[in-house]
């Protein structure tokens, strides 16, 4: 088939498609009314108040007590001990959870419980926004659970190495460029995260919480959530680090796992090592994906176009050479009064960054590195601070009854991930990392071998634990196997770009009887490359425990540069327009470490 025809619509097709679309959506808008009408009438019998409160709210006690949140959840949050080897009244723990209610009661199974990634995502966030989305793909006769982790969040204490708001906000603004950028930046980058590790030590060292936030602490934390709401095992769907804190579940407690589906796997054994190299496998083949599909959409459709794959990878090497020598300055913006400059680096972080999203980010890529090959910056400004705020914003506005930005700062709750509450977890579970700068520039040549795209960017994931003198007191690093109570699904798609096939299958092997589910699709987990295929064996595992044969693999419903839209999209039923609006939304949801800082400098 000729090129543009794959992406042209046949006219009688399409007005068949969208009667077809609107005779449905009519139907599913009586059936999700009914639905909540089936909700508001299970609140009522339950004798529930309508009154709903935020997770900080919540009184912490030894028993989980649901009270209304966010006007259609449940929130709690749970005393336990912040020292699970040595439990005592003194040193305690509030792990803050929300829970998204099953809409069918009929056949209620239980809850599945949500880890979307990091370290250091919040669960609450992402199942105050994404709850009614996952429940579409599991079923909507399970709950959905999740909470903070520990020193995450909502959940206490708290982890935080900056005694004001405005101190962060600096350090974080004077990011150093990546290794590869000039001569020299490895040493200055070394020494940057010696200098915040040996900070972020005289910070949350004296109160002791970072010996306790290890994953060996979350997952015990995880045994005491689902016991004290009333199931014996665990139904889990955890995403990139949350396959790590499955797996983890999985070998420490095998009898207790009912479900458990990892999707997007981070290598248990590199992980825990804290030297991981071989997540970057993957990584080259999705960006050679970007010049394949931008090739394939044409010119209209991709403004980074050229005549063949080779000329546009030639193409963005000519732009970051350039870039490199001659950074595009920007005037000042409505973002920020100051101008800005667009420098190699932060363009391979926003590369590196986009590589998460394929479907959503590389038609803006492509927008931006045009603009910039025309010297034009401000495109790619905007795609930079999209969701941000000028970093020196913050004590000049603060108004009457605002927080005082000189007292000490938790974390927002309200933010998708704490970066320094992870940063602790990673530093826990990986260990004393004590390279010589030497030894790390090594480490650094491995990587860069493996991924000449982003192999220098991506080895910043090791730096925060450089000299990281906090040590936990229970950590878990293996055997990450266990006979499991019911076998586990790991997912992978065909090039992820920090969890790939290769890791799924390395963490497969040490539980008897699991399946992988390959997607064909690029980017990070499955949600990155929507597939109907993959969310309903999803389901029919969550619903039935039915694995599917060995050797699945699922297609994508898309591919990068196709236009995407819901209502044009052929929804057979019901099941099928849910599950299309939950997929997109799921795909254009945040990614816990995938917002690579792009710092203007």
């Amino acid at each position: 088939m000729d090129e543009k025809r794959e992406f042209a619509f046949d006219e009688t097709l399409k007005a068949k498609r969208s009667r077809s679309y609107a005779i449905v959506e009519r139907i599913c808008k009586v059936v999700t009314a009914l639905n909540l009408w089936a909700l508001v009438w299970i609140w009522w019998h339950q004798g529930r108040s309508l009154e709903s409160e935020v997770v900080e709210q919540v009184e912490a006690r030894r028993e989980i007590e649901w009270q209304p949140c966010y006007e259609e959840y449940d929130c709690a949050k749970l005393d336990v001990p912040l020292d699970w080897l040595d439990p005592s009244d003194e040193l305690r723990a509030s792990i803050a959870i929300i829970r998204f209610n099953a809409t069918d009661r009929k056949n209620y199974k239980g809850p599945v419980f949500i880890n979307p990634g990091g370290p250091g995502g919040s669960g609450i966030w992402f199942v105050k926004h994404l709850g009614p989305y996952y429940q579409s793909v599991v079923g909507s006769n399970h709950d959905i659970i999740s909470f903070d982790p520990r020193g995450v969040g909502a959940s206490t204490p708290g982890i935080s190495c900056w005694e004001t708001a405005q101190n962060s906000k600096i350090w974080n603004f004077n990011d150093k460029d990546i290794i590869d950028a000039h001569d020299g930046t490895l040493y200055d980058v070394y020494a940057r995260a010696a200098a915040f590790s040996q900070h972020c030590a005289t910070t949350i060292g004296p109160s002791g919480v970072g010996r306790f936030v290890s994953t060996a602490s979350v997952a015990r934390d995880m045994l005491e959530i689902m016991t004290k709401v009333g199931e014996e095992k665990l139904k889990y769907w955890g995403f990139s680090y949350g396959t790590y804190l499955g797996a983890t579940f999985a070998a420490m407690y095998p009898d207790k796992v009912g479900r458990m589906v990892n999707d997007g796997n981070v290598d248990a054994v590199e992980y825990s090592s804290g030297r991981g190299v071989h997540f970057l496998v993957d990584t080259d083949e999705i960006v050679e994906a970007f010049y394949h599909f931008c090739h394939l959409a044409g010119p209209e459709l991709c403004a980074f176009h050229a005549n063949s794959e080779k000329a546009i990878e030639e193409r963005l090497e000519h732009l970051l050479d350039r870039i490199r020598r001659h950074p595009v300055i920007v005037p000042g913006s409505a973002w920020s009064e100051r101008p800005q400059i667009v420098s190699y680096s932060s363009v391979k972080k926003m590369i590196t960054s986009t590589l998460y999203r394929p479907l959503v980010m590389f038609p803006a890529l492509a927008d931006a590195l045009a603009a910039l090959e025309s010297g034009d910056g401000s495109v790619f400004v905007d795609l930079a601070t999209q969701g941000s705020e000028d970093p020196f914003r913050c004590d000049a506005q603060v108004e009457e009854g605002d927080p005082d930005p000189t007292e000490p700062i938790p974390e927002v709750p309200e933010a998708e991930a704490s970066q320094d509450g992870g940063t602790a977890i990673l530093c826990s579970d990986g260990g004393w990392m004590n390279d010589t700068v030497e030894e790390y520039g090594a480490y650094v040549d491995e990587l860069v071998t493996l991924s000449k795209s982003v192999g220098a960017t991506m080895a910043s994931m090791r730096l925060p634990c450089v000299q990281w003198a906090v040590q936990a007191k229970w950590r878990f690093d293996g055997p990450f196997q266990g006979n499991t109570s019911h076998p586990i699904l790991f997912i992978a798609n065909k090039a992820d770009n920090v969890t790939p096939h290769r890791s799924a299958m390395a963490n497969a092997k040490g539980f008897p009887d699991s399946v992988i589910l390959l997607q064909n699709g690029y980017g990070h987990t499955s949600l990155s490359a929507p597939s109907k295929c993959t969310a309903k064996i999803v389901r029919e595992y969550f619903q039935s425990g039915t694995l599917p044969a060995p050797g699945t693999v699922c297609e994508p419903d898309l591919v990068p540069f196709e236009p995407y839209n819901i209502t044009t999209s052929m929804a057979e039923n019901c099941d099928d327009h849910h599950l299309n609006v939950a997929l997109l939304e799921l795909m254009k949801a945040p990614v816990v470490g995938a917002q690579v800082k792009v710092w203007l400098d």
